[in-house]
């Protein structure tokens, strides 16, 4: 994740923050209920580049390790979508 990801990201959650704000002033539920939609999903896409960074970190220290999960993964998928 990028620095500029995360500033993004950031700047995504406030600006769903004020949008909140100002349903809440102006006593529109629709820009509430939007600004809340914006802010959660800002928080999940931060939250799912960390979890990509995670991947990519334990894939670069243990490449073994993280080549047999998928090979499993794959035979797994296989297994379950091969049959019809």
């Amino acid at each position: 994740m990028s620095l500029f990801d995360k500033a993004n990201d950031k700047a995504e959650e406030a600006i769903g923050k004020g949008q909140e704000e100002f349903g809440k002033a102006v006593d529109s539920p629709e820009h509430e209920f939007k600004g809340k939609v914006r802010q959660q999903a800002a928080k999940a896409s931060y939250a799912i580049d960390d979890a990509l960074d995670c991947v990519k970190t334990k894939t670069q220290d243990s490449p073994l390790v993280s080549l047999v999960i998928a090979a499993g993964v794959g035979f797994l998928a296989a297994k379950i979508f091969g049959r019809r």
